[in-house]
């Protein structure tokens, strides 16, 4: 028992999530557009990251962008599916796009200019 209250103690993303349920509870807040605003905050933190690290570091990372494209797309398919009249052909498009910036993002990662491989000595 006590071993579960430490791993609870130690995990800060369940005790935010909680206190966040518990406000959308007691405000009585439509949860799915707290789920969008959730969504959005996502969407500023990271456009925030990707300007912190260009001015640290001079550089624009490709997989930042691409990030606040997907977390932005994901939205819109969470608004898109709590309409009472689904356009299914949108939500479809909207999945195929989120699936091509998921290859693209593993593609700019796997080929990151600034990815270094080390050679071994057979290849010396």
């Amino acid at each position: 028992m006590k071993s579960a209250i430490t791993k609870v103690k130690n995990n800060y993303e369940f005790l935010a999530a909680l206190i966040i349920f518990i406000i959308i509870l007691a405000a009585h807040l439509e949860f799915q557009k707290t789920i969008v605003l959730m969504l959005e905050f996502i969407v500023v933190m990271e456009v925030v990251k990707m300007i912190s690290d260009f001015i640290k570091k001079a550089k624009l990372r490709l997989r930042f962008v691409i990030d606040i494209f997907i977390i932005f797309l994901i939205r819109d398919v969470v608004i898109y599916t709590s309409h009472t009249n689904k356009d299914y052909f949108t939500i479809l498009f909207l999945l195929f796009v989120i699936l091509v910036f998921f290859i693209f993002r593993i593609l700019a990662i796997k080929y990151s200019p600034g990815k270094k491989d080390l050679l071994t000595k057979e290849e010396i």
